[in-house]
């Protein structure tokens, strides 16, 4: 997926904005998708002038930015994700009730 982003931002001039820019774009675009799961799980409907998206729609527009912010400052998400693993399957791995502890004990 960072290698397709690359590619398709690499194509103008402007590449990708500033990590500051980036970071209110993640922000703008993780209220968007705050908005859209209240509308959907939430308490409050949408106006019937509101467009309608979807959870799906809006989580694709917060990866692409999450993507781009990992491209422009030359992070590779792999290595991260591992890196973040290793974390939860270390310092983590007795924290959370296992599927095939329930009901046994």
């Amino acid at each position: 997926m960072q290698i397709e982003v690359d590619e398709y931002i690499s194509q103008f001039k402007e590449g990708y904005f500033s990590p500051l820019a980036m970071l209110a774009r993640m922000t703008e675009e993780l209220g968007e998708l705050s908005r859209e799961v209240n509308h959907f799980y939430g308490e409050k409907p949408k106006k019937k002038s509101e467009k309608e998206n979807t959870v799906e729609e809006e989580l694709g527009d917060l990866l692409f930015v999450l993507i781009c912010f990992a491209n422009s400052l030359n992070i590779d998400l792999e290595q991260a994700h591992d890196l973040v693993l290793h974390k939860f399957n270390t310092r983590d791995r007795n924290r959370w009730t296992r599927v095939e502890e329930k009901g046994g004990e």
